[in-house]
């Protein structure tokens, strides 16, 4: 068994250094606000495609699919199977109401179709979910880091937070699109590397992997029950456990949320030079992500299989859960202990991409809505285009900051009490947008007022679901359905309540809608 060397550390040294060098070299490009958030809409359709790519190969995907996979069995990929389906949705119907207006921020559109008020409800719940969000990748990944290296974990907070701002807050979209680029590169290898070592230790290699998995039913939809043991997992719906249907659904759910509201996607619509790159930017995230996917599932098959030939202490602590001892925990174990030397730097490397490629989209997303949706539209909106530069930099360091401090308080907490909170905010503050969103494209109804009642109802039914979760109310009060299921339920009542309303209001039924819904087009092509 190895431990980090001192060629790993070389290799980290290496990563770091060509990341951060990437945002001098992206600087005199991000001088406008055009060129710092959009690039001035002129990239191509596969480098988009990979930066959306490497934004949603969170390091979940690096330590949550190969542990669930080594433990259970590939349920976890039953919701990314729909993303090809949302992809197709979302070009044929989404695509266009963000092409044609030209926009910077997502939530420009629902402005023109609502009102000011539900703009900047919708702006705000994004900036304070990703704040929340980017705060707890920098913790766990700071914390893995840690782990596997050695490495004190204020350094690891104080070294990811602040190169992946340097570059972010520096070099503007270009440099997140380039280095998701090379991330998206890195976290391939690091995965393809872990699976070659092992198919070469195994005495029947990859025929072997197959043969073991299958007898074992580790390929198939199952779960373990209350005994430890797999079994399938139900078909039919019930939404008071988890079943594949449900999950199929939710997963729909989550992609079009996605495409239809996340500033992450909408942006890069945005900065593609042409409708048509933007719709390859989007096929070409897809083609990469479900075979990604798929092969960090694969990966906790084999890791499976080599502790059943190979077992340990450790690895078998791992599998039953004894000492409290996480799934996840696989792949840093076997990362450190089994591969040669230079390679556990590589490896780890693919786990801080993965990380660094979701903060510094986050950066450029919130410092994006911070400045369009809310300094520009209601603080500040006659200033020059400099000055919003300027400001729009001072946002990404300012929650760059606030990452930072977040992280750190987080790891200084003794007990779950932050966290815990931040699942709360995080959950309410995402709640009902993607039901938000089709009002939109799909109904001529709907203002302000209706938009609000929705609001309220999304947001009640989300805090009833996450304190139910958390068992923070009484038994007789808590929700029978599974929390799995909040968000597709959120999306559902924003859609009924702002309907139901928007009918019985029946406001503004004179407001100019044209290109605003999919009945109103009035066939200008996207640009």
């Amino acid at each position: 068994m190895n431990t980090f060397t001192p060629i790993d550390y070389a290799v980290l040294i290496l990563y770091f250094g060509s990341m951060a060098a990437l945002g001098p070299i992206f600087a005199s490009k991000a001088r406008t606000t055009e060129g710092y958030f959009l690039g001035n809409r002129s990239f191509p359709g596969w480098l988009v495609g990979f930066s959306m790519f490497a934004t949603s190969i969170s390091s979940v995907t690096f330590m949550a699919y190969p542990g669930d996979a080594y433990k259970t069995a590939w349920y976890r990929m039953t919701p990314n199977f729909m993303l090809p389906v949302a992809v197709l949705i979302a070009t044929l119907f989404f695509l266009p109401f963000f092409r044609k207006a030209g926009t910077v921020s997502a939530y420009e559109y629902l402005e023109e179709r609502f009102g000011k008020w539900t703009r900047l409800y919708a702006a705000c719940a994004f900036i304070v979910g990703q704040a929340i969000r980017v705060s707890l990748i920098l913790f766990l990944v700071s914390i893995l880091l840690n782990q596997m290296t050695g490495i004190n974990v204020y350094v690891c907070i104080l070294l990811g937070g602040i190169i992946t701002s340097f570059y972010t807050v520096l070099g503007g979209i270009r440099a997140v699109l380039w280095t998701d680029f090379i991330q998206a590169c890195v976290l391939w290898v690091g995965g393809m590397i872990s699976l070659v070592v092992i198919i070469h230790a195994l005495p029947g290699g990859l025929g072997q992997i197959f043969s073991m998995a299958t007898e074992a039913g580790k390929f198939s939809m199952a779960d373990l029950n209350a005994e430890g043991v797999l079994e399938p997992v139900q078909f039919a719906p019930d939404f008071t456990k988890k079943t594949v249907s449900l999950l199929l659904l939710v997963g729909l759910g989550n992609w079009l949320a996605e495409y239809s509201s996340n500033q992450n996607v909408i942006q890069r619509y945005a900065a593609s030079k042409s409708a048509k790159q933007a719709k390859i930017a989007m096929w070409t995230c897809c083609i990469f992500s479900v075979p990604t996917w798929a092969l960090f599932m694969f990966l906790g098959t084999a890791l499976w299989a080599f502790f059943q030939v190979n077992p340990t202490e450790q690895s078998q602590a791992i599998l039953t859960g004894e000492g409290g001892v996480k799934a996840e925990d696989i792949l840093p174990y076997f990362v450190i202990n089994f591969l040669p030397r230079g390679l556990s730097g590589l490896v780890i490397a693919g786990v801080l991409a993965a990380a660094m490629s979701s903060l510094s989209s986050s950066i450029n997303s919130v410092s994006a809505v911070s400045l369009v949706d809310v300094y520009k539209r209601h603080i500040a909106p006659e200033k020059t285009d400099r000055h919003y530069v300027i400001v729009a930099k001072l946002i990404g360091l300012g929650l760059a900051a606030f990452m930072i401090a977040g992280a750190i308080l987080l790891h200084k907490m003794q007990n779950t009490t932050l966290q815990d909170s931040a699942t709360i905010l995080a959950a309410l503050t995402a709640g009902g947008l993607l039901g938000l969103y089709l009002l939109g494209f799909f109904t001529r109804v709907g203002d302000d007022t209706s938009i609000l009642a929705g609001i309220i109802c999304t947001l009640t039914f989300t805090l009833w679901m996450t304190l139910t979760s958390l068992g923070w109310i009484p038994e007789s009060l808590r929700s029978p359905i599974h929390s799995y299921y909040a968000g597709i339920l959120g999306h559902i009542i924003m859609f009924a309540v702002g309907f139901g309303f928007g009918l019985i209001i029946k406001a503004k039924q004179d407001r100019d809608l044209t290109n605003l819904t999919v009945w109103t087009q009035d066939g200008t092509p996207m640009q």
